[in-house]
């Protein structure tokens, strides 16, 4: 689906394309649609080497994450949350990590609260 603010769907896109199989100059067709001349170039080009499926929105989202924090560092981390009830001040120093680095891996593993920890076993829990 496409984001709030885009000029053209999927339909629009198809439409576009359309219109200048058609014989208009793409710089017309663009006019018309509201859109930059190069948007409209980049969706003719997709679907002259890509087809239909060249038209459909595709995932803005990164394709890798160089330098994301190795997953056992993680586990490290979240293990010594639990286990000793430290502080990223104090986990990242150990582990040779920026405590904001702790902090953010804390967060997505949703050990960030201490209250939200049982103290005897270290497993989390939420009470409302």
């Amino acid at each position: 689906m496409s984001h709030r603010n885009a000029r053209l769907t999927v339909h629009g896109r198809r439409l576009l394309v359309e219109r200048v199989r058609s014989g208009r100059p793409v710089a017309h067709v663009a006019a018309e649609m509201g859109i930059s001349r190069p948007t409209a170039h980049k969706w003719i080009r997709r679907w002259r080497s890509e087809g239909e499926s060249g038209l459909i929105d595709r995932s803005s989202r990164p394709r890798s994450t160089p330098h994301r924090t190795a997953a056992s560092t993680e586990a490290h981390v979240c293990r010594l949350r639990q286990d000793r009830k430290l502080g990223p001040a104090r986990i990242g120093p150990i582990l040779g990590l920026p405590a904001s680095t702790v902090h953010r891996i804390l967060n997505r593993h949703g050990l960030n609260r201490l209250a939200h920890l049982d103290r005897p076993t270290g497993q989390v829990i939420r009470r409302y």
